[in-house]
């Protein structure tokens, strides 16, 4: 079975969401972290698009809705603004521009983040889809991340099979997709 989304190179938006960061206050951890964590696992080509974002409600909508219609990102993952500070909006954000969400991505991050810290359970990750786009809200923290993204990556590749993405190998001895049998 061939899905509408392997033929095309898959094309991920990786947003960080900061305030201080947007202002070069603060050096940006949180995208490099992604994008050296999405390198290590998959293993098919893949083209990022970064943004470097303030915390603002509008700007993060604006942001993820040109990310998925205008720039066409399979998968769209974003860090910072998940926590319960009032500037902390990009779990609204995510839900505003969705047509579903995704809580199993967010209930399973916030689980295996309890097995580090207990502060975890202020975090608010979410995930969502708009058209043929999912957006998965990460923390900001580097290891953070990388613990989140090795939870929930291994459905990515066949939510985006169901959704119409691209396709996604990747590099089973980091990170193994699962895709049921047909």
């Amino acid at each position: 079975m061939t899905t509408p989304g392997r033929q095309r190179p898959l094309k991920i938006g990786i947003v960080t969401v900061s305030d201080r960061a947007s202002r070069g206050i603060y050096e940006d951890k949180g995208g490099p972290a992604i994008h050296a964590e999405l390198s290590a696992i998959i293993a098919s080509p893949w083209e990022p698009v970064a943004r470097v974002i303030p915390d603002d409600l509008e700007g993060i909508v604006a942001t993820l809705t040109e990310l998925a219609d205008a720039e066409g990102c399979d998968l769209i993952v974003t860090t910072g603004g998940t926590g319960p500070a009032p500037r902390d909006v990009t779990p609204e954000a995510t839900e505003r521009v969705c047509q579903k969400m995704m809580p199993g991505f967010g209930e399973l991050m916030r689980t295996v983040s309890l097995t580090v810290v207990p502060t975890a359970i202020l975090s608010r990750q979410t995930a969502g889809i708009r058209g043929t786009s999912l957006i998965v809200n990460l923390p900001g923290k580097p290891s953070a991340i990388h613990d989140c993204l090795m939870a929930v990556f291994p459905a990515i590749p066949y939510c985006l099979d169901l959704i119409g993405g691209a396709w996604i190998d990747t590099d089973a001895a980091v990170c193994k997709a699962f895709r049921p049998k047909s």
